[in-house]
């Protein structure tokens, strides 16, 4: 008799699960920039009136993020066997 597999595959481990959710998600990101658009807000800065500037803002700001981690990384960035010593 032939030995069965047992372990179960995550929801992600499917490539096509993984294809509907990045749809999903670039769905919502572009209705939630229609409807920025569409709402009027009010705003306090002159710049806040620049079609998706929350988008592009958060955007930006995740990016310099990711930027500034990777440089502080080089300095704080431990050996692997720091607490074995």
């Amino acid at each position: 008799m032939a030995e069965q597999n047992h372990e179960q595959s995550g929801f992600f481990d499917k490539p096509e699960n993984i294809r509907k959710m990045l749809r999903v998600f670039y769905v919502i990101c572009a209705l939630l920039v229609i409807v920025d658009l569409v709402v009027n807000r009010h705003i306090y800065h002159d710049w806040e009136n620049i079609p998706a500037f929350y988008a592009i803002y958060g955007f930006v700001g995740c990016v310099v993020l990711v930027l500034i981690a990777t440089e502080m990384r080089k300095f704080l960035m431990r050996k692997e066997d720091y607490y074995d010593e």
